[in-house]
């Protein structure tokens, strides 16, 4: 067994999910949420390169030494995956595994809105699911692509860096592609998608300017593409994707967006009141007649509205929902606070 195996076998003995390696530190684990030691003995220069090349393929290695960066999947049999970003900083080598869980949840055993099945079935389009890093971006977006494995036959794609959550194929047929391995870029991987006769195509990150452009114009060619982010809500995900081009292109990608986007699910994940744990909150945003009038017209300031005054269709912003959960005892106050958009509202949590 590789010697990383010990140091991942125990993070998940103690309930972890991600391992932080740094040259010359002790490493540490995450554990809902909050950074701990996982022992403390510093890890030497030596120690740092044997942990790190022991796992990873020859050539990957190879280009880690090149480039300073590297994102791989690497696999304990039987007991789980994880996704591997190995980067240098200023001390040298260093390295971050998150564990990817063995088995898909679905979307009741996650507890995510139950009207994330019914964007499942938009029959064409662009679904953005949104959040910071370890937001559960990843295991949602599986969880509704499970939702439509096991219901639709469909022909789905997903393109990542690295593949993380491996779907067998149920009443769907799924093809996994590799950044890096099956093709060179995730807009590489999209050009080919697209004459793969694909229903729905994931992209793992829309990281640049091609993707995004790539991601918009399969929407408008009648694909349902499902993509993440890094934004916090609905109005940042529009302005990202419009403000990541140039300002002589913007009226044009507004009309692209406008006719393509028909869902934003953003997601963060919040401490549990017991401390033992984290749940998601979400704010969601459903297309609306309205909401294509509103993304050419670039008034992103009034998606707050569209979200109020549409929660009969499920519809819910992110600070309403901290508060359902603050309400139900699921978190704190003091939580609700830390992530809320408008803090004034949970002002009194705290004072």
């Amino acid at each position: 067994m590789p010697l990383l195996d010990n140091y991942l076998m125990e993070m998940l003995s103690r309930g972890g999910s991600d391992l932080h390696l740094i040259t010359d530190l002790p490493p540490k684990i995450r554990v809902h949420g909050q950074l701990e030691p996982l022992n403390n003995e510093p890890i030497d220069r030596d120690m740092m390169e044997t942990l790190l090349r022991e796992v990873c393929p020859e050539e990957r290695w190879k280009r880690y030494l090149e480039c300073h960066d590297l994102d791989f999947a690497h696999e304990i049999t039987g007991i789980a995956r994880f996704r591997c970003n190995y980067l240098y900083n200023f001390f040298g080598k260093a390295a971050v595994f998150r564990q990817i869980p063995s088995r898909i949840l679905t979307i009741e055993d996650l507890k995510l809105p139950l009207v994330l099945k019914k964007i499942c079935t938009i029959p064409s389009g662009l679904v953005c699911v949104t959040g910071p890093t370890g937001s559960g971006k990843s295991t949602t977006l599986a969880a509704m692509v499970d939702f439509i494995n096991s219901n639709s036959a469909k022909h789905i794609i997903t393109i990542e860096d690295p593949i993380e959550f491996v779907h067998q194929n149920k009443k769907s047929t799924i093809i996994h592609r590799e950044v890096g391995v099956h093709c060179d870029t995730f807009a590489h991987g999209l050009r080919s998608a697209m004459r793969s006769d694909p229903d729905i195509v994931l992209i793992g990150e829309m990281r640049d300017l091609e993707t995004i452009r790539l991601a918009l114009t399969c929407a408008t060619m009648g694909m349902l593409v499902f993509a993440t982010l890094h934004t916090n809500n609905a109005p940042k995900t529009i302005d990202r994707i419009i403000d990541a081009f140039p300002a002589n292109e913007q009226s044009q990608i507004k009309t692209m967006l406008a006719e393509s986007l028909q869902a934003v699910v953003s997601q963060l994940l919040c401490r549990t009141a017991d401390d033992k744990g984290r749940v998601a909150c979400h704010e969601i945003l459903l297309w609306t007649d309205g909401l294509p009038n509103t993304i050419r017209e670039g008034q992103v300031a009034t998606i707050r509205t569209i979200i109020e005054g549409n929660k009969g269709m499920g519809m819910c912003s992110m600070d309403s929902n901290l508060q359902e959960l603050v309400n139900t005892g699921r978190i704190t106050g003091e939580e609700a606070y830390m992530k809320a958009s408008d803090k004034k509202f949970f002002q009194h949590y705290i004072e």
